[in-house]
């Protein structure tokens, strides 16, 4: 009998609405896996170190784990309008403004960080000052307290940044489907490639059973998305379930791929990510 897995994956609502049936044993044939709730930048760290069979990540960490983890076809976070924000408060407004200022990130090794390198080495001339970085629910507050100067944020605070008085100067992911036309890459899901091919497959059976699941009956998993949203609001928490599980969580597709292709291979020219290899994003 195959060991049960282990997986990490963050408190927020995409994520427990997208594992709750295989977390509580209903994908029939998928054992029920061993759940770590963490935020993306202590997962980031935990798939650096290779210390879980499955994770989610951000699509910047992965050029740094893609020796130990192979990028599974479903679960993750790909979208639309649905970009990392740049807030600051009143009175910096511009790009601009934020040359040699302190910005604070989620991690170094986000998707949002990189999709915010690219943007400010257009706009923002001289570049920004120092990098803090934050879990995520606090950055608001630095923000709004005036220990940093400006913020990059993530999930649902794109719904609730203006009850912090807050300005959002800039959306990331506005400029990247400008440039780019393509959806914008947020978190993967990884698995470990010692897993083997057959079971690798079986995970991403199970992976993409879970959220078909919680497409047909959203009722299922509302008691275990709430218990875990931090206090967010049921509004809130619906809005941020439907910005982030899209047809790109139940399968990456070429366009998916090519998303993630375009962000990681610019990111490489940008001397920010590693470069991938050939075959780098293939499954198994």
């Amino acid at each position: 009998m195959a060991e049960r897995l282990s997986i990490a994956y963050s408190p927020c609502p995409n994520d427990t609405f997208v594992f709750h049936a295989w977390a509580h044993g209903l994908v029939p044939g998928a054992d029920a896996p061993e759940v770590t709730f963490a935020d993306i930048d202590v997962t980031n760290g935990l798939a650096e170190r290779g210390e879980l069979d499955v994770l989610k990540i951000s699509y910047g960490a992965l050029p740094w784990v893609l020796d130990e983890y192979v990028l599974l076809p479903c679960g993750g976070a790909l979208g639309r309008g649905c970009g990392p924000l740049v807030l600051t408060r009143p009175g910096t407004e511009r790009p601009e403004d934020l040359a040699g200022k302190v910005v604070a990130v989620p991690s170094e090794r986000s998707t949002a960080y990189l999709l915010f390198r690219l943007w400010a080495a257009k706009a923002v001339p001289g570049g920004f000052g120092e990098i803090v970085v934050l879990p995520f629910h606090e950055i608001m507050p630095a923000v709004r307290d005036g220990r940093v100067d400006a913020g990059l944020v993530i999930h649902e605070a794109r719904f609730t940044y203006g009850r912090y008085g807050l300005h959002g100067l800039a959306d990331m992911g506005e400029a990247w489907e400008r440039d780019t036309g393509l959806p914008i890459p947020l978190g993967a899901i990884v698995a470990r490639r010692s897993l083997g091919a057959e079971r690798l497959r079986a995970l991403a059976g199970a992976v993409r059973a879970s959220v078909r699941q919680a497409w047909e009956d959203p009722s299922a998993s509302r008691e275990y998305v709430l218990a875990h949203a931090q206090e967010m609001d049921p509004d809130v928490a619906d809005q941020h379930i439907g910005l982030y599980v899209t047809e790109f969580t139940e399968d990456l597709g070429e366009e998916g791929y090519g998303a993630v292709r375009a962000l990681l291979t610019r990111a490489a020219d940008e001397g920010l990510v590693p470069p991938l290899g050939p075959g780098a994003l293939a499954f198994v």
